[in-house]
């Protein structure tokens, strides 16, 4: 059989651009990575995000932290129901507009700060251990191009 009646769909990732192949794959990994490192905290990949964010700043509306993470709205709900029967975080409507769904941290969602801050550490270091310093800078400065590129609200006018 010809390739060329496979048609684009089957073509190798790489030859629809090697950057364009090599983000996911990165990103899978790095996910992964995060994954093993939060396990002992019993944090999935993403769950802390929510929890840097009111760590900075609690409390926070459901809507908001939607927004802050670019996440849809049912990802973040899901992750809000988790991370609140894990006891980490409590939901509760606002007493100014009871539309708006306030997320705060307890006791236990504050204990993991520094437990979070190590691991994310870990992760950062084991994300650029092969890069020397000026080069970890210039992917920084890369993918922050990459990404702004790319998201509308970035986007440069």
């Amino acid at each position: 059989m010809d390739p060329q009646e496979h048609g684009a769909a089957e073509a190798h990732p790489a030859d629809r651009g090697p950057v364009s192949a090599l983000i996911p794959a990165v990103a899978r990994i790095h996910r992964a990575e995060a994954a093993r490192l939060l396990r002992d905290l019993d944090l999935a990949p993403g769950q802390e995000l929510v929890l840097m964010q009111l760590w900075h700043h609690e409390p926070r509306s459901q809507a908001e932290l939607t927004r802050e993470l670019a996440v849809e709205p049912p990802t973040m709900a899901k992750t809000l129901a988790r991370l609140e029967a894990a006891g980490m975080v409590t939901r509760e409507r606002s007493a100014e507009d009871r539309r708006q769904v306030l997320v705060a941290l307890t006791a236990k969602g504050r204990a993991l700060e520094d437990q979070v801050g190590a691991a994310w550490a870990e992760l950062e270091r084991r994300t650029v251990e092969a890069l020397s310093d000026a080069e970890q800078q210039e992917l920084a400065r890369l993918l922050s191009r990459v990404r702004d590129g790319l998201d509308e609200d970035r986007r440069p006018s």
